[in-house]
Protein backbone atom coordinates (compact mmCIF):
# COMPACT_ATOMS: atom_id res chain seq x y z
CA UNK A 1 0.00 0.00 0.00
CA UNK A 2 0.99 3.55 -0.70
CA UNK A 3 0.64 5.90 1.74
CA UNK A 4 -0.78 9.33 0.84
CA UNK A 5 -3.14 10.58 3.75
CA UNK A 6 -0.29 12.39 5.75
CA UNK A 7 -3.32 15.11 6.77
CA UNK A 8 -5.32 11.97 8.64
CA UNK A 9 -2.29 10.63 10.33
CA UNK A 10 1.15 9.84 9.61
CA UNK A 11 3.09 6.62 10.08
CA UNK A 12 4.81 6.12 13.64
CA UNK A 13 8.42 6.94 13.47
CA UNK A 14 10.26 3.50 14.50
CA UNK A 15 12.30 5.93 17.04
CA UNK A 16 8.96 7.41 18.20
CA UNK A 17 8.01 2.95 18.46
CA UNK A 18 11.48 2.28 20.31
CA UNK A 19 10.86 5.47 23.12
CA UNK A 20 7.62 4.40 24.12
CA UNK A 21 8.11 0.49 24.62
CA UNK A 22 9.73 0.96 27.93
CA UNK A 23 6.88 3.09 29.45
CA UNK A 24 3.97 0.50 28.53
CA UNK A 25 6.18 -2.47 29.67
CA UNK A 26 8.16 -1.91 32.82
CA UNK A 27 8.17 1.56 33.40
CA UNK A 28 4.57 1.49 34.16
CA UNK A 29 3.95 4.05 37.24
CA UNK A 30 1.48 6.59 37.69
CA UNK A 31 3.23 10.23 36.93
CA UNK A 32 1.40 11.45 39.96
CA UNK A 33 2.11 8.54 41.96
CA UNK A 34 4.74 9.68 45.08
CA UNK A 35 6.87 6.84 44.93
CA UNK A 36 9.96 5.92 42.53
CA UNK A 37 8.04 4.51 39.65
CA UNK A 38 5.66 7.59 40.11
CA UNK A 39 8.39 10.16 40.07
CA UNK A 40 10.42 8.42 36.88
CA UNK A 41 7.20 8.37 34.69
CA UNK A 42 6.63 12.44 36.04
CA UNK A 43 10.48 13.40 34.75
CA UNK A 44 9.55 11.76 31.71
CA UNK A 45 6.62 13.46 31.23
CA UNK A 46 8.23 17.01 31.77
CA UNK A 47 11.04 16.11 29.26
CA UNK A 48 8.51 15.04 26.93
CA UNK A 49 6.68 18.87 27.25
CA UNK A 50 10.02 20.61 27.06
CA UNK A 51 10.12 18.97 23.51
CA UNK A 52 7.04 19.60 22.13
CA UNK A 53 7.45 23.12 23.58
CA UNK A 54 11.03 23.56 21.35
CA UNK A 55 9.29 22.47 18.37
CA UNK A 56 6.26 24.98 19.12
CA UNK A 57 8.99 27.94 18.91
CA UNK A 58 9.97 30.41 21.67
CA UNK A 59 7.51 32.18 24.10
CA UNK A 60 5.80 32.35 27.67
CA UNK A 61 4.05 30.11 28.48
CA UNK A 62 3.33 26.27 28.96
CA UNK A 63 2.44 23.28 26.84
CA UNK A 64 -0.66 21.29 28.65
CA UNK A 65 -0.98 17.47 27.40
CA UNK A 66 -4.47 16.44 26.31
CA UNK A 67 -6.03 13.71 24.62
CA UNK A 68 -5.82 15.21 20.96
CA UNK A 69 -6.20 18.35 19.29
CA UNK A 70 -10.07 17.73 19.35
CA UNK A 71 -9.73 17.78 23.48
CA UNK A 72 -7.63 21.09 23.14
CA UNK A 73 -9.73 23.23 20.79
CA UNK A 74 -12.84 22.74 22.95
CA UNK A 75 -10.98 23.38 25.91
CA UNK A 76 -8.97 26.72 24.46
CA UNK A 77 -12.40 27.58 23.28
CA UNK A 78 -14.93 26.57 25.79
CA UNK A 79 -12.43 27.47 28.42
CA UNK A 80 -11.71 31.27 27.30
CA UNK A 81 -14.86 32.27 26.28
CA UNK A 82 -16.55 30.73 29.99
CA UNK A 83 -14.51 33.65 31.30
CA UNK A 84 -14.94 36.69 28.91
CA UNK A 85 -17.32 39.59 30.20
CA UNK A 86 -20.48 40.47 28.93
CA UNK A 87 -19.75 42.67 26.36
CA UNK A 88 -17.16 40.62 24.71
CA UNK A 89 -19.16 37.25 24.11
CA UNK A 90 -18.33 37.33 20.53
CA UNK A 91 -16.56 34.71 18.30
CA UNK A 92 -15.12 35.27 15.17
CA UNK A 93 -13.59 32.49 13.41
CA UNK A 94 -13.10 30.75 9.76
CA UNK A 95 -15.80 28.59 7.18
CA UNK A 96 -12.27 26.53 6.38
CA UNK A 97 -11.83 25.60 9.93
CA UNK A 98 -11.49 22.32 11.32
CA UNK A 99 -14.92 21.02 12.44
CA UNK A 100 -13.75 20.92 16.06
CA UNK A 101 -13.80 24.89 16.10
CA UNK A 102 -16.50 24.87 14.06
CA UNK A 103 -19.02 22.93 16.32
CA UNK A 104 -17.67 24.12 19.36
CA UNK A 105 -18.28 27.92 18.14
CA UNK A 106 -21.73 26.86 16.92
CA UNK A 107 -22.11 25.17 20.87
CA UNK A 108 -21.32 28.44 21.83
CA UNK A 109 -23.56 30.08 20.02
CA UNK A 110 -26.44 27.80 21.58
CA UNK A 111 -25.09 28.91 24.71
CA UNK A 112 -25.61 32.54 23.97
CA UNK A 113 -22.31 34.09 22.46
CA UNK A 114 -22.66 35.24 18.91
CA UNK A 115 -20.52 33.13 16.31
CA UNK A 116 -19.42 34.91 13.02
CA UNK A 117 -18.18 32.35 10.74
CA UNK A 118 -16.09 34.52 8.39
CA UNK A 119 -15.96 33.43 5.09
CA UNK A 120 -12.88 32.69 2.82
CA UNK A 121 -11.84 33.72 -0.92
CA UNK A 122 -11.78 31.45 -3.54
CA UNK A 123 -8.02 30.85 -3.02
CA UNK A 124 -9.02 29.67 0.48
CA UNK A 125 -7.47 32.46 2.19
CA UNK A 126 -9.09 35.53 4.89
CA UNK A 127 -9.72 38.81 3.23
CA UNK A 128 -7.57 40.68 5.59
CA UNK A 129 -9.87 43.54 5.07
CA UNK A 130 -13.02 41.76 5.71
CA UNK A 131 -11.17 40.35 9.09
CA UNK A 132 -10.43 44.10 10.16
CA UNK A 133 -14.17 45.20 9.79
CA UNK A 134 -15.76 42.07 11.43
CA UNK A 135 -13.09 41.63 13.89
CA UNK A 136 -14.76 44.76 16.26
CA UNK A 137 -14.89 45.82 20.32
CA UNK A 138 -17.44 43.23 21.16
CA UNK A 139 -15.20 40.05 19.78
CA UNK A 140 -13.49 37.91 22.85
CA UNK A 141 -11.93 35.44 20.66
CA UNK A 142 -10.50 34.65 17.18
CA UNK A 143 -9.74 31.73 15.71
CA UNK A 144 -7.93 30.34 12.90
CA UNK A 145 -6.14 27.37 11.80
CA UNK A 146 -2.53 27.84 10.76
CA UNK A 147 -2.22 25.34 7.79
CA UNK A 148 -5.42 24.16 6.43
CA UNK A 149 -5.61 20.07 6.73
CA UNK A 150 -7.84 19.45 3.63
CA UNK A 151 -6.42 22.00 1.07
CA UNK A 152 -3.15 22.84 2.95
CA UNK A 153 -3.24 26.85 2.78
CA UNK A 154 -1.65 28.89 5.28
CA UNK A 155 -3.61 31.54 6.24
CA UNK A 156 -1.47 34.91 8.02
CA UNK A 157 -2.43 34.00 11.28
CA UNK A 158 0.24 36.85 12.67
CA UNK A 159 -1.77 39.43 11.07
CA UNK A 160 -5.01 37.92 12.29
CA UNK A 161 -3.79 37.68 15.87
CA UNK A 162 -3.16 41.09 15.38
CA UNK A 163 -6.27 42.03 14.36
CA UNK A 164 -7.78 40.54 17.53
CA UNK A 165 -5.18 41.46 19.62
CA UNK A 166 -6.29 45.69 18.59
CA UNK A 167 -9.71 45.05 19.93
CA UNK A 168 -8.51 42.93 22.94
CA UNK A 169 -9.39 39.50 21.83
CA UNK A 170 -7.72 36.39 22.34
CA UNK A 171 -6.49 34.41 19.42
CA UNK A 172 -6.80 30.37 19.19
CA UNK A 173 -4.59 28.92 16.42
CA UNK A 174 -4.80 24.90 15.30
CA UNK A 175 -1.27 24.41 14.07
CA UNK A 176 -1.98 20.59 14.03
CA UNK A 177 -0.87 20.24 10.28
CA UNK A 178 2.00 22.85 10.66
CA UNK A 179 3.51 21.76 14.02
CA UNK A 180 7.26 21.09 12.77
CA UNK A 181 7.07 22.12 9.33
CA UNK A 182 5.79 25.71 8.92
CA UNK A 183 7.19 28.75 11.03
CA UNK A 184 3.97 29.09 14.46
CA UNK A 185 3.79 32.93 15.19
CA UNK A 186 3.91 31.54 18.77
CA UNK A 187 4.50 34.87 20.00
CA UNK A 188 1.51 36.49 18.71
CA UNK A 189 -0.61 33.48 19.78
CA UNK A 190 -2.81 33.29 22.86
CA UNK A 191 -3.58 29.59 22.68
CA UNK A 192 -2.11 26.98 20.07
CA UNK A 193 -3.50 23.24 19.34
CA UNK A 194 -1.58 20.42 18.38
CA UNK A 195 -1.59 16.48 17.78
CA UNK A 196 1.26 13.76 18.10
CA UNK A 197 -0.37 11.64 15.46
CA UNK A 198 0.38 14.13 12.51
CA UNK A 199 3.62 14.32 13.22
CA UNK A 200 5.01 10.50 13.24
CA UNK A 201 3.61 10.23 17.00
CA UNK A 202 0.94 8.11 18.51
CA UNK A 203 -2.76 8.79 18.52
CA UNK A 204 -4.72 9.30 21.45
CA UNK A 205 -1.92 12.32 22.69
CA UNK A 206 -2.04 16.14 21.67
CA UNK A 207 -1.90 19.41 23.67
CA UNK A 208 -2.45 22.89 23.79
CA UNK A 209 -0.06 25.77 24.70
CA UNK A 210 -1.46 28.55 26.80
CA UNK A 211 0.43 31.89 26.82
CA UNK A 212 1.64 32.98 30.80
CA UNK A 213 -1.56 35.33 31.80
CA UNK A 214 -4.18 33.74 29.53
CA UNK A 215 -6.80 32.19 32.52
CA UNK A 216 -9.76 29.75 31.56
CA UNK A 217 -12.01 27.40 32.89
CA UNK A 218 -11.00 23.56 33.12
CA UNK A 219 -12.51 21.49 30.48
CA UNK A 220 -12.32 18.33 32.72
CA UNK A 221 -12.79 18.02 36.13
CA UNK A 222 -11.42 15.69 38.97
CA UNK A 223 -7.91 15.26 40.61
CA UNK A 224 -6.46 18.36 39.33
CA UNK A 225 -3.47 16.92 37.20
CA UNK A 226 -1.59 19.05 34.74
CA UNK A 227 -1.41 22.14 36.51
CA UNK A 228 -4.92 21.47 38.23
CA UNK A 229 -6.53 22.83 35.18
CA UNK A 230 -6.51 19.05 33.10
CA UNK A 231 -7.68 16.10 35.60
CA UNK A 232 -6.98 12.54 34.20
CA UNK A 233 -3.76 10.39 34.77
CA UNK A 234 -1.56 11.16 31.55
CA UNK A 235 0.20 8.32 30.14
CA UNK A 236 4.06 8.59 30.11
CA UNK A 237 4.51 6.48 27.06
CA UNK A 238 2.38 8.69 24.77
CA UNK A 239 3.46 11.56 26.11
CA UNK A 240 7.01 10.65 25.46
CA UNK A 241 5.81 9.66 21.90
CA UNK A 242 4.81 13.26 21.77
CA UNK A 243 7.78 14.20 23.01
CA UNK A 244 9.89 12.25 20.64
CA UNK A 245 8.00 13.07 17.88
CA UNK A 246 8.32 16.58 18.14
CA UNK A 247 12.73 15.90 18.86
CA UNK A 248 12.79 14.36 15.67
CA UNK A 249 10.93 17.24 13.79
CA UNK A 250 12.86 20.21 15.52
CA UNK A 251 16.48 17.68 14.23
CA UNK A 252 15.34 17.16 10.90
CA UNK A 253 13.17 20.42 9.87
CA UNK A 254 15.52 21.11 7.22
CA UNK A 255 15.68 17.68 5.68
CA UNK A 256 12.20 17.31 5.43
CA UNK A 257 11.30 20.88 4.11
CA UNK A 258 13.61 19.90 1.10
CA UNK A 259 12.37 16.07 0.97
CA UNK A 260 8.62 17.82 0.46
CA UNK A 261 9.74 20.34 -2.19
CA UNK A 262 10.78 17.65 -4.05
CA UNK A 263 7.96 15.34 -3.89
CA UNK A 264 5.62 18.68 -4.26
CA UNK A 265 7.47 19.10 -7.77
CA UNK A 266 7.44 15.41 -9.04
CA UNK A 267 3.21 15.39 -8.00
CA UNK A 268 2.94 19.26 -9.60
CA UNK A 269 5.15 17.69 -12.83
CA UNK A 270 2.56 14.64 -13.00
CA UNK A 271 -0.34 16.82 -12.65
CA UNK A 272 -0.58 19.23 -14.86
CA UNK A 273 -3.85 18.91 -16.05
CA UNK A 274 -5.50 18.51 -12.86
CA UNK A 275 -6.79 22.07 -11.19
CA UNK A 276 -5.26 23.19 -7.43
CA UNK A 277 -7.74 23.83 -4.86
CA UNK A 278 -6.28 26.58 -2.63
CA UNK A 279 -3.55 29.25 -2.88
CA UNK A 280 -0.60 27.72 -5.27
CA UNK A 281 1.76 29.79 -3.45
CA UNK A 282 1.18 30.70 0.16
CA UNK A 283 0.69 26.80 1.01
CA UNK A 284 2.69 23.74 2.83
CA UNK A 285 3.34 21.80 -0.18
CA UNK A 286 3.23 18.42 2.03
CA UNK A 287 -0.16 18.47 1.03
CA UNK A 288 -1.95 18.53 -2.50
CA UNK A 289 -5.69 19.08 -3.23
CA UNK A 290 -6.76 18.72 -6.69
CA UNK A 291 -9.87 18.13 -9.03
CA UNK A 292 -10.15 16.94 -12.58
CA UNK A 293 -12.92 17.09 -15.04
CA UNK A 294 -15.38 13.99 -15.38
CA UNK A 295 -13.39 12.45 -12.48
CA UNK A 296 -15.71 10.98 -9.07
CA UNK A 297 -13.61 11.42 -6.15
CA UNK A 298 -15.33 8.64 -4.41
CA UNK A 299 -15.10 5.57 -6.97
CA UNK A 300 -11.23 7.23 -7.98
CA UNK A 301 -10.36 6.29 -4.45
CA UNK A 302 -12.29 2.81 -4.35
CA UNK A 303 -10.73 1.59 -7.63
CA UNK A 304 -7.14 2.35 -6.11
CA UNK A 305 -7.06 -0.52 -3.75
CA UNK A 306 -2.70 0.23 -3.45
CA UNK A 307 -3.02 3.56 -2.88
CA UNK A 308 -4.40 5.43 0.64
CA UNK A 309 -5.66 8.58 -0.31
CA UNK A 310 -8.94 10.24 -0.01
CA UNK A 311 -11.31 13.45 -0.57
CA UNK A 312 -11.45 15.60 2.08
CA UNK A 313 -11.26 15.22 6.01
CA UNK A 314 -11.18 12.34 7.71
CA UNK A 315 -13.42 13.24 10.47
CA UNK A 316 -16.09 13.69 7.74
CA UNK A 317 -15.79 11.13 5.68
CA UNK A 318 -19.09 9.04 5.77
CA UNK A 319 -21.38 11.88 5.93
CA UNK A 320 -22.16 11.95 1.98
CA UNK A 321 -21.44 15.65 1.50
CA UNK A 322 -18.89 17.49 -0.20
CA UNK A 323 -16.20 18.90 2.02
CA UNK A 324 -16.99 22.54 3.77
CA UNK A 325 -13.85 23.49 2.83
CA UNK A 326 -13.85 23.15 -0.39
CA UNK A 327 -18.00 24.42 -1.01
CA UNK A 328 -15.83 27.71 0.99
CA UNK A 329 -13.82 27.83 -2.02
CA UNK A 330 -16.83 28.18 -4.21
CA UNK A 331 -16.50 25.39 -6.42
CA UNK A 332 -19.72 23.76 -7.88
CA UNK A 333 -20.54 20.65 -6.34
CA UNK A 334 -19.34 18.64 -9.64
CA UNK A 335 -16.17 20.40 -8.86
CA UNK A 336 -16.32 19.76 -5.54
CA UNK A 337 -17.09 16.01 -5.97
CA UNK A 338 -14.15 15.53 -8.43
CA UNK A 339 -11.84 16.63 -5.64
CA UNK A 340 -9.18 14.18 -4.37
CA UNK A 341 -6.48 14.72 -1.53
CA UNK A 342 -3.16 13.77 -1.51
CA UNK A 343 -0.68 13.83 1.60
CA UNK A 344 2.80 12.91 1.84
CA UNK A 345 5.90 13.46 3.71
CA UNK A 346 8.85 11.70 5.54
CA UNK A 347 8.65 7.98 4.86
CA UNK A 348 6.89 8.63 1.26
CA UNK A 349 9.74 8.21 -1.76
CA UNK A 350 10.14 9.76 -4.97
CA UNK A 351 9.88 6.59 -6.38
CA UNK A 352 6.18 5.16 -5.03
CA UNK A 353 4.76 8.65 -5.18
CA UNK A 354 5.42 8.39 -8.91
CA UNK A 355 3.93 4.86 -9.25
CA UNK A 356 0.82 6.15 -7.23
CA UNK A 357 0.36 9.28 -9.62
CA UNK A 358 0.49 6.71 -12.50
CA UNK A 359 -2.32 4.55 -10.78
CA UNK A 360 -4.44 7.93 -10.31
CA UNK A 361 -4.00 8.98 -13.67
CA UNK A 362 -4.81 5.69 -15.66
CA UNK A 363 -8.01 4.96 -13.36
CA UNK A 364 -8.86 8.76 -14.10
CA UNK A 365 -8.76 7.91 -17.99
CA UNK A 366 -10.57 5.02 -17.26
CA UNK A 367 -13.11 6.77 -15.58
CA UNK A 368 -13.42 9.24 -18.36
CA UNK A 369 -13.65 6.62 -21.02
CA UNK A 370 -16.50 5.28 -19.92
CA UNK A 371 -18.34 8.74 -19.22
CA UNK A 372 -17.70 9.84 -23.31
Amino acid sequence: MIYLDYQATTPLAPEVAAAIRPWLETNFGNPHSPHRLGREAAAAIEVARGQVQRCLGEADGRFYFTSGATEAANWALKGSAARLPADRRRIVTLATEHACVLDTVEWLAEQGYEADILPVQPDGLIDLDLAAARIDDRTGLVAAMLVNNEIGVIQPVEEIAGLAHARGALFFCGAVQGLGRVAIPLHACDMVAASAHKVHGPKGIGGRWVRDGVALDPLPHGGGQEGGIRSGTLSPALCVGFGEGGRLLVERREEGRAHVARLWETARQALQGWTLNGSFEQRYRGKLNIRADRVDAARLISELRTVALSAGSACATGSGRPSHVLRALGPTEREARSSIRLGFGRYTTEDELMHALDLILDATARQRSFAA
